[in-house]
């Protein structure tokens, strides 16, 4: 497992660059984690694979929600809400906890950092703010109605629009961002004031390694080779495996290629895993995935389709059906927080009888009152990966994403037809969902799966409409075993010197997830991981 670098290679790299600490990645984890590591007193560099002119990192294209929790609240409290999200540990029906060998002392950090995570930001850039947006999404949980818990928006304006384009570009001017951009904006404002160096363009490929320690990276920047010597530690943070087709096929349930989709950066294609997979890391809740069903369009990135943020699910004048035309659930359960997180095991179900997976795709289907209504899917998400649905859903329809019928008939013929349907869609079994869901509408009950009468609202007015809905979401969760100091282990949990891991790639919500929680642990747990990868003894030059 040895990748030491021989004097003949060192001579032939285009440049050999020596820091205390070296990042891998930056989005949240990796941003915040190189900060905490230079207020420690070390000299840190950053590698980003992507070019600076197109850098978008999952942080940049999130909804700019994390959690900070209210310093005043109840510690012990705020520890076993934790504690019971990171593992289930605490809960009575939990049968084995996600993590639990290190769940008490990672509650107890997310107790110490997660409270300071507005004023961390804040401290980068005082015109940041933080505005209020939500408490704690487990009411039921141990310690919810005393530790304080409360989630924040990102916004340099002082508001907060869930899709309003503007604001939620790169090239908005940084006193109109908000969401995942005014966070990017924020950590890269704390970056350049401690004048750390970002090495845009460079991915790194292999983890230096001389049986006892990690001692640097080997990097690739356009045809040259980059050698990146740490004398502290390296840190990986750059995020999960969305776009790496074989992890998908191996890691995920189900048909791991088509019958996911994910709307995050195309550039999460598992770096961080395969270079530590090569000197002995472990893998831990690989699977792991914040997740429910969203839409997905044929155009791909590396071979995989581009899934979209769609927000039209669970609104009036639409339903979700399986393969078949039968509704199988509340649609607010696939939107609404938390259970839009884990809503994607609902979609994996399994068929032992035909040995299929009847709900991938599922299918949102529609009427022209919603269609009028404005986009189906979040086009501020959409816009980062290129794709312009179009403000009236127009783009959508005329490049087939969208199907549509004048009839309900009509409409199922043409879902029938498409390739992942394989002929299943069942006309009446469709039209009957469709009846009764409008008799749901006007008695403002739904009997079946007591969606909210709020929502509700009928699919009646032709023309009909329809989109395909793969499990999927933003990212995936699970990746290297790492324990609470978020030091990368091996396979019989002993650290590997010198390597620790932070954000997505191990993320610390493994048994469930609430909105914000990744771009919280990348404040939090990025800065448990800089700081102790500073705290680290310098090693010799002959290592």
């Amino acid at each position: 497992m040895s990748s030491a670098v021989t004097a003949e290679e060192t001579a032939d790299v285009a440049a050999h660059i020596v820091a205390d600490v070296v990042v891998i990645g930056f989005g949240s984890a990796g941003g915040c984690a190189a900060i905490e590591a230079h207020d420690a007193g070390a000299e840190v560099v950053v590698l980003e694979k992507q070019p600076e002119e197109t850098h978008v990192s999952n942080t940049r294209m999130s909804g700019g929600g994390f959690h900070s929790p209210d310093p005043a609240g109840d510690s012990e409290a705020l520890k076993a809400y934790a504690k019971a999200m990171f593992s289930g540990d605490g809960l009575p029906q939990t049968l084995e906890g996600a993590q639990s060998e290190f769940a008490d002392e990672l509650a107890q950090l997310w107790a110490q950092y997660a409270t300071q995570n507005a004023r961390f930001m804040q401290g980068l850039d005082p015109a940041f703010l933080a505005v209020p947006s939500g408490g704690a999404a487990f009411p039921d949980f141990p310690g919810a109605a005393r530790c304080g818990y409360a989630v924040v928006r990102s916004t340099y304006t002082g508001r907060y629009d869930e899709d309003a384009l503007a604001g939620r570009t790169k090239e908005t001017a940084k006193s109109a961002k908000q969401s995942g951009e005014a966070f990017h904006a924020c950590m890269l404002t704390g970056i350049q004031a401690r004048a750390i160096p970002i090495d845009y363009g460079v991915a790194a490929t292999e983890l230096l390694f001389d049986g006892a320690a990690v001692t640097g990276v080997r990097a690739q920047c356009g045809s040259q080779q980059r050698l990146y010597r740490a004398r502290r530690a390296v840190i990986i943070a750059c995020g999960g495996y969305e776009y790496n087709v074989r992890m998908r096929k191996a890691f995920l349930e189900g048909p791991g290629r088509d019958g996911w989709a994910f709307y995050g950066s195309p550039a999460n294609t598992g770096d961080g895993i395969r270079m530590a997979l090569r000197i002995g890391a472990a893998l831990a809740r690989v699977g792991s995935v914040a997740g429910r069903v969203i839409c997905a369009i044929p155009e791909r990135r590396n071979g995989l389709r581009i899934g979209m943020n769609t927000s039209g699910v669970g609104k009036p004048n639409a339903i979700v059906v399986d393969n078949r035309g039968r509704r199988y659930a509340s649609e607010r359960r696939i939107t609404r927080n938390p259970s839009r997180y884990i809503f994607y095991k609902e979609a994996l179900e399994f068929d032992t009888h035909k040995l299929t997976y009847p709900r991938i795709p599922s299918w949102m289907i529609f009427d022209a009152v919603m269609m009028r209504r404005g986009p189906v899917v979040s086009v501020a998400a959409a816009a980062y990966n290129g794709i312009d649905w179009g403000e009236d859903n127009g783009n959508a329809l005329r490049n087939g994403w969208i199907l549509s019928g004048q009839t309900l008939d009509q409409l199922a013929q043409r879902i029938a037809s498409h390739p992942d349907n394989r002929g299943a869609m069942d006309a009446d079994a469709l039209a009957t969902s469709v009846a009764q869901w409008n008799r749901y509408c006007a008695e403002r009950h739904d009997p079946d799966f007591a969606r909210e009468a709020a929502s509700m609202g009928p699919v009646s007015q032709p023309p009909f409409y329809a989109m395909p809905l793969y499990p999927g979401g933003p990212n995936t969760k699970g990746g290297l075993r790492a324990d609470a100091q978020r030091r990368v282990l091996d396979w019989d949990d002993k650290p590997i010197a010198r390597l620790y891991a932070a954000g997505e790639i191990c993320s610390v919500f493994q048994f469930v997830y609430q909105g914000g929680g990744n771009l919280a642990e990348g404040i939090a747990f990025g800065r448990v991981a800089g700081r102790n990868a500073a705290a680290e003894a310098r090693m010799t030059s002959e290592r």
